[in-house]
Order: C-alpha cells, then sequence, then structure tokens
C-alpha cells in the first residue's frame, strides 16, 4: 500500500474496542475510513486524557480537546499547533472527522486470551482483519517498558489497519498478566514463544505467515524466542547486535564525542565503562576498588561529568557503602552480559534489522558492522538505516545546546516493515529516506533498486 493512499492514526483504549463511558477519549479506539479513501486510527496516552495520532507516512501529533470538544493537533512532540482538527461523534457512533474529512470505525477481528508463560498467566490479544483470508501475524515482542501493551501498544492497530494480523500481550508484571516486571531476557523469551504458540492456535486457518516483532529491548528477546520456536520471520527495530553492558558503553562514548572530546579521552572512557559494567553485572558484588582506581586516575579530568550512559554516570558517583543506590536499576535483572551473536549466527528464518541512523540510546555503529558481517556470511539478513533518526525511527530538531525534540517517524518506516511483514520482500521501494544496506544474496538484486544515496 502507498504512502499516498494511507493515512494511519492510532488510537489505543483500555481494551482496543470502544467500551469506554462518553466523556472518556478511550472509547475512540480504532481505525477508521474516511471519505477520501484513507484510513485513520488514534491512539490514548497512558495517565493522560490527551491522544496522539500517527500517519503510515510518518507524520504524528499530540491532540488535546479545548472546552468545546475540538481536538487540536501539535506538531510531533514539539507542541507547536500543526493546524490539524479532530472531531469525535459520540462513543456507540464511531465516528470521526480528520482535518475536515468524515469517516467511519472499521471493525477488526478481535480475540481476547489467557495463556501460560513460564510460571505466569499472560493476558493477550489477537487482533486480525475481518474476514477468513489468510494474513501475515506479527508477534510484538516488548521493549523496556513496564505499562501494559494490550492497553497502549498502537501496533496493534496500526498493523491490521494496513492488512496484517497482530497479537499482542502484557508481559509478565505488567497489565493484567501475573509475575514480576523483569529484564531478564531468557524468561521473556520463553513469553514470547508461548505467545507464538497461543496466537497460531486462535488464528488457526488464517496464518499465512507467522513471526515476532521486536522493538528496542524487544531486539535482544525476539531473536532469542525465535532459537526455541518455529517463527516464519524476525523483525527487530532500533535493537543492538551487542549486549546491556555495551549499550552503555556506546552511550558514553557517544556523550563524550557531543561534549567535543577525542579518541584519547574516549580510550581512558573505555577503563572506566569496564568496571562500571563489572559492578553491574556482579549486582554490586565486585569491581569497586577498581572504580576507586579509576576514580582516582581520572576523576579530576574535565571529561569525567560528560559521562552519562545507561547507568554510568549514576555508577561512578557512588563507593561499596552507598551501593544502595543501585537497586533500580539492578533489581530488574537484566541480563546485562547477554551476547545476541551467538543466537544470530544460528538463526534459521528471514531477519529485518531497522536501525536509527543517529539512535542516542542504542548507538548503531557496531550493531551495524556486526549485521552486515552476518550477511556477507550468508545468513538471511537485511539490514535497513534510516539516516537521521533517534531511538524509535524518529526524526528530530536540534536546539542549540544540542537536545533534541522529536518531529516524526521517518517517511517510509511503517511502509517498509509491513511490506516485509508480509511478504519478505521490499516491493514498493524507494521508502523515504530508508537505505537498505544488505538483503539476502538471493534477493541482491533490490538492494541496488531500492537503496537511497
Amino acid at each position: 500500500m502507498k504512502a499516498a493512499a494511507s493515512l494511519l492514526l492510532i488510537c489505543v483504549g483500555s481494551t482496543g474496542v470502544a467500551i469506554a463511558a462518553d466523556g472518556d477519549a478511550r472509547c475512540h479506539a480504532g481505525a477508521y475510513a474516511l471519505d477520501d479513501g484513507h484510513t485513520v486510527v488514534i491512539a490514548a496516552i497512558s495517565d493522560s486524557p490527551d491522544l496522539r495520532w500517527r500517519a503510515l507516512d510518518g507524520r504524528s501529533g499530540l491532540l488535546k480537546a479545548d472546552a468545546s470538544g475540538q481536538w487540536n493537533s501539535s506538531l510531533g512532540w514539539t507542541g507547536r499547533s500543526d493546524g490539524i482538527k479532530v472531531a469525535f461523534g459520540n462513543c456507540n457512533e464511531g465516528r470521526i472527522t480528520f482535518n475536515g474529512h468524515p469517516g467511519q470505525r472499521q471493525q477488526f477481528d478481535i480475540t481476547e486470551t489467557t495463556f501460560e508463560g513460564n510460571g505466569v498467566k499472560l493476558r493477550g490479544r489477537l487482533v486480525l482483519p475481518r474476514g477468513d483470508q489468510p494474513v501475515p501475524i506479527a508477534i510484538e515482542v516488548h521493549g523496556s517498558e513496564s505499562n501494559s501493551a494490550v492497553q497502549g501498544l498502537y501496533t496493534q492497530y496500526l498493523y491490521p489497519a494496513d492488512g496484517i494480523g497482530v497479537f499482542v500481550y502484557d508481559k509478565r508484571g505488567t497489565g493484567e498478566s501475573t509475575g514480576t516486571y523483569t529484564q531478564n531476557f531468557h524468561l521473556l523469551a520463553d513469553d514470547a514463544r508461548a505467545a507464538l504458540k497461543e496466537a497460531r492456535r486462535l488464528a488457526g486457518k488464517r496464518v499465512k505467515r507467522i513471526g515476532y516483532d521486536g522493538g528496542s529491548q524487544g531486539g535482544w528477546v525476539a531473536p532469542l524466542a525465535a532459537s526455541g520456536s518455529d517463527p516464519d520471520f524476525v523483525v527487530v527495530r532500533f535493537g543492538l547486535a551487542d549486549s546491556p553492558l555495551a549499550e552503555d558503553r556506546d552511550q558514553v562514548t557517544l556523550d563524550l564525542r557531543n561534549a567535543g572530546y577525542g579518541d584519547d579521552v574516549l580510550g581512558k572512557a573505555r577503563e572506566v565503562t569496564d568496571v562500571t559494567g563489572a559492578i553491574v553485572a556482579s549486582r554490586g558484588t565486585r569491581g569497586w576498588d577498581q572504580l576507586d582506581a579509576v576514580r582516582g586516575k581520572y576523576g579530576a579530568q574535565p571529561w569525567w561529568p560528560a559521562m552519562k550512559g545507561e547507568f554510568t554516570g549514576l555508577v561512578v558517583t557512588l563507593t561499596r557503602d552507598k551501593a544502595a543506590a543501585l537497586a533500580p536499576v539492578l533489581e530488574q535483572e537484566t541480563s546485562w552480559e547477554y551476547d545476541p551473536m551467538p543466537t544470530l549466527r544460528n538463526l534459521r528464518v528471514p531477519l529485518l534489522w531497522v536501525l536509527a541512523g543517529e539512535d542516542l540510546e542504542a548507538p548503531p555503529k557496531q550493531t551495524r558492522e556486526r549485521l552486515l558481517q552476518l550477511a556477507h556470511d550468508g545468513r538471511a539478513v537485511s539490514v535497513v538505516e534510516f539516516p537521521a533518526t533517534d531511538h524509535g525511527i524518529i526524526e528530530f530538531e536540534t536546539a542549540t545546546d544540542g537536545s533534541r525534540t522529536s518531529t516524526r517517524y521517518a517517511d517510509g518506516y511503517f511502509r517498509i516493515v509491513n511490506d516485509w511483514i508480509r511478504t519478505g520482500a521490499f516491493n514498493n521501494a524507494p521508502y523515504g529516506t530508508a537505505r537498505i544496506l544488505a538483503v539476502p544474496k538471493a534477493s541482491a538484486s533490490l538492494r541496488s533498486a531500492s537503496r537511497q544515496p
């Protein structure tokens, strides 16, 4: 489906269908067909009366209601008006007027379920386009968020509005699932495998192809889940092909480069991140003497305060006696030393990896190099990068102080992922600014046809 023919807005309520009472914005959940042929969907924001819209071409905006019930949009995450006005009918009417175009809510085939994970009961939801035709189905593997995915994950409406089924579930310790929230990748992979099995059971003959779709931290979990199950594909979006410890290290490197420091300082900072990583990986049981040593060596240097990272900026302020301050970092049981490369090397299903070219949270340099090597070695890996985007494949404005304000998702991002989930190929290039860096050797001609300079 071409971008010019499809505008998508996402609205996710507490159950994903319009059951909330009038006056509750969540009742407007769903996808809407507009009179100009576009499709519109809208999403609620957790613990907020506001809504957020997203378009298939990447545009997004925040909607706030005024006293008359008119919803006014602001551009991306900037707070600046973009002039778009939205109005809804009563909850049971399923009506919308978006920027002057009336529309009616679309209907999906939605099945609610509870299934067994690894020692927990998980709440899930299968959302399929209406009908009896087989469709591709994506199992949504969570990032590090601790909120309910069933209540708030926008892809459960974006994908079905574009002909793709979705299975979404509350991971352990969130929403209506039991257990304790964790970032133990092996436990989360077990639960994702159970989700694939449940989605396949519920969808039955409607499964055309089915696989995992993981963003951010889900980029570690989804391939790991695939290694112990039988999906048809794996998608990783803005994830890392390196360990969580390396994420901190690479973030510190970016911190220092952005502060104007060169390779001489980066080498010294690597000594620091090796030590802080050891402290975190050992759950605070070792590394403190080494931290005292590097603090004595470099603590007075002007670059020392510029180190932030995932946790290094906190750890360097602590001593063994103050290690309790690490509790918020350590209690989530993150698989800090997990190396994803053995899993990726042994993966036997097609893999799509989408990189954000200027990702501050998951710096892509090492991941890009590792993925391209996998592709060179003959693995079924497709690598796509959107330049000038941050985590989430989101474009941004940069202020004079270097801070960023998000403006929109990259044009082509939603389309390229959707096309690949459908067919395993990029059949509608070009995809905005996307650079297709690698495709499996059998499909190498796609790269020259689709790659942007």
